[in-house]
């Protein structure tokens, strides 16, 4: 039997958007239950809230998957990419493939993100973690002495960094050229560690 957050995981799967009272009627407790559930999928990455107007009054808030709420539901395109990468492997040199997941990286930070070169570091990297938010990603960061550490709680590559551990590239190039500082990526969600732990010199 399927758990409420699994309901409520793949009503939103159906439905795309719903409200904490779509969700309630559908599911069948209260509301308060509901929101209790859906503060638990945002904390984890799976869900996001955005305000939408419907008439007269206040706004009300709908909630989506974000892209890992979409990854825990079938899909082919995992499948796909793993059978590209390996390709990509056969037919590319370790640097050449390197190569390409740094340009993946530094198009991603120049295209999908905003953040102002010539702000203070801090203000970056709340900027980052805004933005990436709405990917799935859960950032945080920490400063100790002259460095800083910067935390991912999850990782968007996580299946596929298993079997191909280069795709890591792609996060490690994108915060450095978003943060515009040499990055050390030094624990690794796909390699076991609890979470990937990005190393800035201050």
């Amino acid at each position: 039997m399927r758990s409420t957050r699994e309901k409520i995981l793949g009503i939103l799967q159906t439905k795309r958007k719903a409200t904490i009272s779509d969700l309630a009627k559908v599911v069948g407790i209260n509301g308060i239950s509901v929101r209790h559930h859906l503060i638990n999928l945002q904390e984890e990455g799976l869900i996001f809230a955005e305000e939408e107007r419907h008439g007269v009054g206040r706004p009300r808030f709908v909630y989506q998957l974000t892209d890992q709420g979409l990854e825990r539901f079938p899909s082919n395109y995992q499948k796909f990419t793993k059978y590209m990468l390996t390709e990509l492997k056969s037919m590319l040199t370790s640097e050449q493939l390197t190569n390409l997941f740094e340009k993946i990286g530094k198009n991603q930070a120049q295209h999908s993100l905003s953040i102002d070169a010539s702000l203070p570091l801090e203000e970056k990297l709340e900027l980052l973690a805004d933005q990436l938010t709405a990917d799935g990603y859960r950032i945080s960061w920490k400063k100790d002495g002259s460095k800083l550490y910067l935390y991912s709680e999850n990782c968007p590559y996580h299946n596929l960094g298993q079997i191909h551990p280069e795709i890591c590239r792609i996060d490690e190039t994108m915060f450095t050229h978003a943060l515009n500082r040499e990055i050390v990526h030094s624990k690794c969600i796909s390699k076991g560690d609890p979470r990937c732990v990005f190393i800035l010199e201050l």
